[in-house]
């Protein structure tokens, strides 16, 4: 029985080589996707999987309120003394660890011998860290590697980068970065091969090595610095929900005072470490995580494709059920019940579905370089031998082949045995009708995709031009991270002031277009900590607001000689209760009790990203004594970058000897905040596209079979007088109709569906009737052009041809 199942169903495929080549096309189109997505989303759920105990490790959150301020929400986050003090006061915690980044620092020079390069992702771990995380050691000893002082672990590129094939244990390198320059002990070289984790660093510092390291292990600070990531292991069997109980009496115990000083409250939670890389936060992430609504809209859209390309089989096998009606008739008649002919059609779709697979795996293969471009995702051919991923295909053939097949299967079997053979068959009207409807329901997907495009490119080219109050274009960032090249610094400064090209030149703690970390409480007279304002700030020199275009609204800018001297933003003066012309001269008083002036108002501008609103913003004058700061901003004007960047690098090679020279665009660096934007608006058009091309497949089956059904008519019409023109017209009609149906639906659903996604930026564009019109108007030539090369093909035709036969 099977064997004659399979042998009539490839012989209509066969005989039938367009619709099968649709069919087959579309549903290994659609597998392809589906399955990069499954992998991709497989893949993020992944992180930190490999630990030993996993589900017993749990990073330590902080829900923080400050009334004053206006805060409250989640931070990853915690300061130094919380972790050890689980680990002293609760039995259930078995171990903890705590991972600190080199706050501010994107890059370490490393020194070996003659070697020198920069190298980035520097962490300072406790000796417990690998207690707590498993990594694959390719050298080494995990007990021991952090034990002691002034111990060092590398990631395995690093070290085949430093050492070559030679051993690194025991060796001596120095790293330099702005905090200080000291040498370390290799102990150990790990890899990430035992899968990966939330938690990635190339350099990894035991914590007891003096500077930030043993500050961190010292301190009892329950405000300042709160940007280390916590974790705790407990105990097999210990509750993570009686321990949070517990952890309000915790805080209570070791930090009232100084909270209620800041007029601060926070409060607790743990968090299994295997959601953390799937669960946004604020705070100082070790990597960044993926959103969880952003995999759900993924899988969503691979869903939906290969939902389309199943609405392509039911729409074409219905259309062409006048050409297997007679099959049907003698299959009854010589004793086939419906059952088995529900079952020989079922198993046709299979069939095309297993096709699919077998051809969309080869395909992957292929693509998955191009495929991991659009993604930035790095999924290996290795994830193939995952027999999950196999399950995951069997399914897949299953439920498609049930989905395309099951309406085709019980609309055939339900002929009625002498109308088909007496010739008596019509095409049904709920057939028909419901065609209708999956090609509106197509649409409507495809309208609603090509309309998130459309304001997802608005968006990002709204956050590319907007005005961000300071001016990023023509500006090169100069970043100096080793610390022995500090006093250098001045004389690269005026030679590049020197050079024709360069307009200005300004020295500070951090330039602007990225994230800034470091902040500090200020205070106007008689306010206490409580009520004052926290505010991001620079460090710099008297040329910073000239170098990057900042706007004044009040009072002056640096001059040289200037100390103890502020300038803050519109939005910090707002928050006193101030105003601009008021603000010039008041003191205010840091968390250190150094005293400043306020100066000058900075207009509003946006140095962070356009997610956000802008924060309280302080400029404070780096005066002599305090030296100079890592980043060097130039405002140019150029048409030939090339040669006075080679001009530029031998300055720095002349001045800084024996520190890479290094340097970034600052426009570039501003795009760098919205990678995962821009990796959103890739994702979603490159499989719009696809959802497309598979929904037009289909299509152009249809207008192929109605123009086929309807060829003698058309005849008629044309000897009768018909122009090609009209003719086209009247089999395009009905399709552009549905088109029409489909983007009355899709509008609003795409309208509050991207108004979602908007909600997640401070400064957006208003979604206006223009985009849907766009939307809507894509839509409708997707459908003509593919509708009307048949609709011109078949009134291009012979008439004589087609009613030779009456």
């Amino acid at each position: 029985m099977i064997k004659s199942y399979l042998k009539t169903a490839l012989r209509f495929l066969l005989k039938n080589k367009t619709f099968s080549f649709i069919n087959i096309l579309g549903l290994t189109l659609g597998t392809l996707c589906c399955l990069y997505i499954v992998l991709y989303v497989t893949d993020q759920y992944s992180y930190d999987k490999q630990h030993n105990n996993v589900a017993d490790i749990y990073r330590i959150n902080v829900h923080g309120i400050a009334q004053g301020r206006g805060y409250e929400g989640d931070r990853c986050n915690t300061v130094a003394p919380i972790a050890p003090l689980m680990k002293h006061d609760f039995p259930e915690v078995e171990q903890f660890t705590r991972v600190v980044p080199f706050i501010g620092v994107d890059k370490q020079l490393l020194k070996y011998n003659n070697k020198n390069f920069y190298e980035t992702d520097a962490v300072y771990v406790d000796s417990t860290f690998f207690d707590v995380f498993n990594f694959h050691f390719v050298t080494g000893n995990p007990s021991t590697a952090l034990l002691q002082p002034h111990s060092v672990v590398l990631l395995q590129p690093v070290a085949e980068k430093m050492f070559g094939r030679n051993n690194p244990i025991g060796k001596v390198i120095t790293i330099d970065n702005v905090y200080g320059k000291h040498d370390y002990t290799v102990q150990a070289v790990i890899n990430e091969s035992l899968g990966k984790s939330h938690i990635h660093a190339n350099i990894f510092i035991t914590m007891n090595s003096g500077d930030i390291g043993d500050y961190m292990l010292h301190t009892d600070n329950w405000i300042s610095n709160s940007y280390i990531s916590s974790y705790v292991k407990l105990k097999p069997g210990a509750s993570a929900a009686g321990l949070e109980k517990k952890l309000p009496a915790f805080v209570n115990r070791y930090a009232a005072q100084q909270l209620q000083k800041w007029g601060v409250k926070e409060n607790l939670f743990l968090q299994q470490a295997a959601t953390i890389h799937t669960t946004p936060m604020d705070g100082l992430q070790l990597t960044n995580p993926v959103s969880p609504s952003f995999l759900t809209m993924l899988s969503l859209i691979a869903i939906l494709i290969q939902v389309i390309a199943c609405i392509n089989f039911m729409n074409l096998s219905t259309a062409r059920a006048s050409k297997r009606a007679k099959e049907v008739g003698i299959r009854k008649v010589v004793g086939a019940g419906r059952k088995d002919l529900i079952k020989q059609f079922i198993g046709e779709s299979l069939l095309l579905s297993a096709i699919g697979v077998v051809l969309a795996l080869p395909l992957l293969l292929l693509l998955l370089p191009y495929l991991n471009g659009i993604t930035q995702a790095d999924i290996k051919y290795a994830m193939l031998a995952d027999y999950h991923i196999w399950v995951a295909l069997v399914a897949m053939v299953f439920v498609t082949g049930v989905i395309a097949g099951s309406y085709p299967a019980f609309y055939l079997s339900a002929f009625r045995v002498i109308k088909v053979l007496k010739g008596n068959f019509t095409n049904h009207v709920s057939a028909a009708g419901l065609r209708k409807a999956l090609v509106v329901f197509q649409f409507v997907l495809s309208i609603i995709l090509i309309t998130g495009i459309v304001i997802i490119y608005s968006q990002l080219n709204f956050i590319k031009n907007k005005n961000l109050g300071f001016n990023k274009d023509q500006r090169i960032i100069f970043s100096l991270y080793a610390g022995d090249g500090f006093d250098k610094i001045p004389l690269f400064l005026d030679d590049l002031r020197k050079m024709s090209e360069v307009k200005e030149a300004s020295d500070g703690s951090k330039y602007l277009g990225n994230e800034l970390y470091f902040n500090n409480n200020f205070l106007l007279p008689g306010q206490s900590d409580a009520t004052g304002q926290v505010a991001d700030f620079v460090i710099a020199d008297e040329y910073f607001i000239r170098a990057n275009g900042i706007q004044l609204v009040s009072g002056r800018d640096f001059r040289a000689g200037d100390s103890a001297k502020v300038l803050i933003n519109e939005t910090m003066v707002k928050n006193y209760g101030l105003t601009p012309s008021k603000a010039i001269g008041t003191l205010l008083h840091d968390s250190q009790n150094r005293v400043e002036e306020i100066i000058g108002v900075m207009k509003d501008f946006n140095y962070g990203s356009l997610h956000k609103n802008v924060n309280n913003f302080l400029l404070w004058i780096n005066s002599s004594s305090n030296g100079y700061w890592p980043h060097i901003t130039a405002h140019t004007s150029t048409d030939n970058y090339k040669s006075m960047l080679a001009r530029m690098e031998a300055l720095w090679n002349k001045d800084i000897p024996g520190v890479p020279f290094n340097y970034n665009f600052m426009d570039e660096q501003v795009q760098k905040m919205y990678a995962a934007d821009a990796s959103l608006s890739r994702i979603i058009t490159s499989f719009t596209l696809m959802a497309i091309f598979i929904s037009c497949l289909g299509l152009f089956g249809l207008a192929a079979f109605s123009a086929e059904q309807r060829r003698k008519e058309i005849s008629v019409r044309k000897v009768l007088g018909a122009s090609v023109t009209g003719l086209t017209g009247l089999l395009s009609k009905e399709f552009l109709q549905l088109v029409a149906v489909a983007f009355i639906i899709a509008s609003p659903i795409a309208w509050w569906a991207m108004h979602k996604w908007l909600e997640g930026f401070a400064y957006k564009v208003t979604i206006s009737w223009w985009m849907f019109a766009i939307a809507g108007l894509v839509s409708f030539l997707i459908a003509m052009s593919t509708v009307s090369c048949q609709a011109i093909k078949a009134a291009l035709a012979n008439p004589v041809k087609n009613l030779r036969s009456e």
